[in-house]
């Protein structure tokens, strides 16, 4: 004989589809050897990829890679109001530019792999459907009709708090309805959400294991929250317990921000006869503003967007680089002594990671970007140079096409030798550091007061440009120096300064001024033999 519960179930689900049976028969138990971990990453197409979602995905990747295990990606796609169109699409393209391809993915216009399919949740309704309707069947869970009970995220955070079991003695006005009063409501069309029916009063705790955090104990769930919204579609919550048991992940990885919902995930877990996933929540990325330390965030901080790294031309290498350094303080002492090595020969723990909310130093991770660069072999760095430009500056990269050969030249002036330049951290700084080899200089970092002596030396030295050889030029730089009354030997100019106009090197550094524009620049005798005697002359003409 069916029970009330087990009515008002075939009155809600008449139109189910699927049956639990069906359902675990067609997503079986993973085949995982010891040790092996699955875990996933399940943005929501909402916008587009933030840093922290990059942190999280990281993280998830690096786990199942150095476990020999799986990891997949899921379209959390149930918020349809919010959605953007080509959002996942964008999403994927980040994550494949930084080699974090999963195993397993569903996404339009890439070839889909995996047997956990669909791997998007509005494509999975009926699914949830099977596994609310068995809630409802048991007593666990209940229609309610109440207007706006899901939508605007404040509006149903004011409802769980009203609805809590333990904060209003009246419950959920919907949760003790009769079969008769649901039956009504249903063939009147009012719309309605499934909740959860709380067993909690709030007296009780839960405890749970988080992987970084270790042993920890909250009150107990007390809220009858949404777990299928009016449109057919779950919560978070709801579809973080049926959709990460059904795919079999180990591991779940998400930010700190979760941990209050967890005993919420628990009651449900419990309530569908599931057994528990491991959580990893993993602490924010955060930002020093003086003294004090905020979370990074979408609105303030460019570095806050995955597509600002490109479009600034950081290699790929240098934000997996710095995501293992913020991930783990035990990097940095193993990159001090493996130099050479890739950061994917880095191996680390879960347990290892950090538990404190890591700081986004640019600084830093400016830094790590020049090591990086100053790694790379000519061919290397031109390349990436070249790439960057394609995607990001037509006119840049039709140059670089012409002239490849002389860019190649003037971008690795000083780079071939035991310890390179390590000035460039970024693409997009190469034009604007370089400008005096695309064109001549429109400024000129000489002061007023030495106006006087630079015109000097440049009138002069038209007689003596001669490129052919760099220690024969040298030899006329000295010559000419000399005769201006600027010290040849050093020194003599330090033990009598005022007895000359100043030194070789000061006499170099105006010349530089004229080709550059800068008082420092890589070697000069190379910048001037790229641009040529003509190019040479045609500036210091500019200014004398």
């Amino acid at each position: 004989m069916q029970t009330v519960e087990e009515k008002i179930a075939k009155l809600l689900f008449k139109d189910n589809k699927l049956t639990i049976a069906e359902i675990e028969k067609k997503y079986p138990k993973r085949k995982l050897k010891p040790g092996q971990e699955v875990t996933r990453f399940a943005p929501s197409p909402t916008g587009y990829m933030h840093l922290g979602n990059f942190f999280q995905a990281y993280i998830s990747y690096t786990v199942a890679r150095m476990s020999g295990g799986v990891f997949y990606l899921r379209n959390e796609d149930t918020d349809q109001k919010r959605k953007v169109e080509n959002a996942m699409e964008i999403i994927f393209s980040i994550m494949k530019q930084y080699d974090i391809t999963p195993n397993e993915y569903e996404v339009k216009g890439f070839e889909t792999k995996g047997a956990y399919a669909p791997y998007i949740q509005s494509e999975r309704t009926e699914i949830y459907k099977a596994y609310a309707k068995k809630l409802v069947a048991e007593g666990k869970a209940f229609p309610c009709f109440c207007k706006k009970t899901e939508g605007l995220e404040d509006v149903e955070k004011k409802r769980e708090k009203k609805f809590s079991v333990r904060d209003n003695t009246e419950k959920d006005p919907c949760r003790n309805l009769t079969y008769e009063q649901i039956e009504a409501n249903v063939k009147a069309g009012k719309p309605y959400s499934i909740r959860l029916k709380s067993k909690g009063n709030g007296d009780g705790r839960v405890e749970f294991e988080d992987v970084l955090k270790g042993k920890i104990e909250m009150e107990e769930n007390a809220k009858d929250v949404v777990l299928l919204k009016s449109d057919g579609l779950p919560t978070y919550h709801f579809a973080h317990a049926v959709d990460d048991t059904l795919m079999g992940t180990t591991l779940v990885v998400r930010g700190e921000e979760w941990l209050p919902s967890v005993p919420v995930h628990i009651e449900i877990f419990n309530d569908l006869g599931f057994d528990r996933i491991k959580y990893l929540h993993n602490p924010l990325i955060c930002k020093k503003e003086g003294n004090l330390k905020r979370k990074l965030s979408k609105r303030k901080d460019k570095e806050m967007d995955m597509r600002y790294y490109a479009s600034a031309g950081y290699p790929k290498e240098t934000i997996c680089e710095y995501m293992m350094f913020l991930i783990n303080s035990g990097f940095e002492p193993w990159r001090l002594k493996n130099p050479t090595l890739s950061y994917l020969d880095y191996k680390f723990e879960p347990l290892n990671i950090t538990a404190t909310s890591p700081v986004f130093d640019i600084d830093k991770f400016n830094d790590i970007s020049k090591e990086i660069i100053g790694r790379m072999s000519a061919d290397e760095f031109f390349e990436a140079y070249r790439n960057w430009a394609k995607e990001n500056d037509k006119q840049l990269y039709d140059f670089i096409n012409k002239k490849p050969e002389y860019v190649k030249a003037f971008i690795n002036i000083e780079r071939d030798k035991p310890q390179p330049r390590k000035d460039i951290f970024n693409f997009s700084m190469i034009h604007n550091y370089y400008n005096y080899m695309f064109g001549a200089p429109d400024k000129y970092e000489i002061d007023d007061a030495e106006r006087r002596k630079f015109e000097e030396v440049l009138r002069a030295y038209k007689k003596y440009i001669d490129l052919s050889d760099k220690t024969a030029w040298f030899d006329k730089i000295k010559e000419m120096a000399s005769a201006l009354g600027y010290a040849v030997d050093n020194k003599a100019y330090k033990q009598n300064p005022e007895a000359y106009k100043g030194n070789v090197a000061k006499v170099c550094e105006y010349i530089r001024i004229a080709v550059t524009g800068r008082r420092i620049s890589p070697d000069l005798y190379s910048i001037m033999t790229l641009l040529g005697e003509d190019k040479v002359r045609e500036r210091i003409s500019l200014i004398v």
